[in-house]
């Protein structure tokens, strides 16, 4: 009798431990991947930057230096151990054409730029998976309508569509669309849901038709249930490389729309925006698109590559 207590209590003991071996076994098979490592120092850098831009940076991100000896218009960066003056005040990347920081406008820019990301494609993930996981469940002439009008967003290009849904909000008198950024999220998040209403479509596809749904059938469980409670936890492998991924799309994306003068507008410090306001300025200032540019490009990259790593730690076929 007590030896079959203690096996029931041994069995207790292996079934609480396996999500936390679930969970220790798949991150180290993220750290195991050289692009993941670099995605993640990359990153960051991205959110250090981002969380101690009020440390960091000497400047506010909209502050003028009008009044501060030595800060010129344009002027480039001033870096004490690369050889300027000792006598003259130090900016790293610079002044702008508004006579601020560059250095304090990018450091804060990291923050509306992870913002842009995370909102945008959340917005994309929950709907997308909710329309994604509906469809591919229930089927039917359900799925045929949801997936058909997916098929029409993507018909079109993202750029445009997103650029013809910011204008749309724009006219529209609604108290939430009056912030031109928050606009631009908005329109990156809708035109991104086909994206992970078919990711979420394919995976729910392919668990519905596995043994353990076929038991929970027989055993009388709701569809509601086998859906949100079987499935579900099942599928969202696929929809995680994919929502990492597209972090970088939507930042890069709301740059674009900033840079055409309808995202983030002046002075908030996004590098979009930042880069789309000097480019008349290419050869008279270049180091005013160089450091937003470079922002950007670290943080695209970063993102891409740390889901480039979960890809491949999470998919049985790459493995060697």
């Amino acid at each position: 009798m007590a030896t079959a207590d203690v096996t029931q209590a041994d069995e207790v003991v292996v079934v609480s431990r396996r999500p936390a071996s679930l969970w220790r076994d798949t991150v180290s098979a993220i750290l195991h991947q050289r692009s993941a490592i670099i995605g993640l120092a990359l990153l960051g850098i991205i959110v250090l930057a981002a969380l101690l831009a009020d440390v960091l940076a000497q400047y506010g991100s909209t502050e003028t230096l009008f009044n501060v000896p030595g800060a010129k218009r344009l002027a480039g960066p001033c870096i004490h151990l690369l050889g300027c003056p000792a006598d003259q005040p130090q900016f790293i990347m610079g002044i702008d054409q508004n006579v601020r920081d560059v250095f304090s406008r990018v450091v804060h820019g990291a923050r509306v730029s992870l913002q842009v990301g995370v909102v945008t494609v959340g917005i994309a993930i929950v709907t997308g998976t909710l329309i994604g996981s509906i469809a591919g469940y229930v089927g039917g002439w359900v799925d045929n309508i949801m997936m058909r009008v997916m098929d029409v967003l993507l018909a079109f290009p993202a750029l445009v569509l997103a650029i013809f849904l910011v204008t749309a909000f724009d006219t529209l008198d609604v108290p939430f669309l009056g912030d031109p950024l928050f606009n631009a999220m908005l329109a990156i998040g809708i035109v991104a849901i086909p994206v992970y209403a078919r990711v979420m479509r394919a995976s729910v596809l392919s668990v519905r038709e596995r043994d353990f749904i076929t038991a929970s059938r027989a055993l009388g469980e709701s569809g509601g249930g086998i859906l949100f409670r079987r499935i579900l936890p099942n599928a969202l492998t696929p929809l995680i490389v994919q929502g990492t991924l597209g972090i970088a799309t939507a930042i890069l994306e709301v740059a674009a729309l900033s840079f055409l003068g309808i995202g983030a507008q002046e002075p908030v410090a996004e590098w979009g925006s930042m880069i789309g306001n000097v480019r008349n300025l290419m050869f008279q200032a270049p180091h005013l698109l160089i450091f937003p540019g470079a922002a950007l490009a670290m943080s695209v990259l970063g993102f891409n590559l740390l889901g480039d790593g979960i890809r491949d730690a999470l998919d049985p076929r790459l493995h060697r």
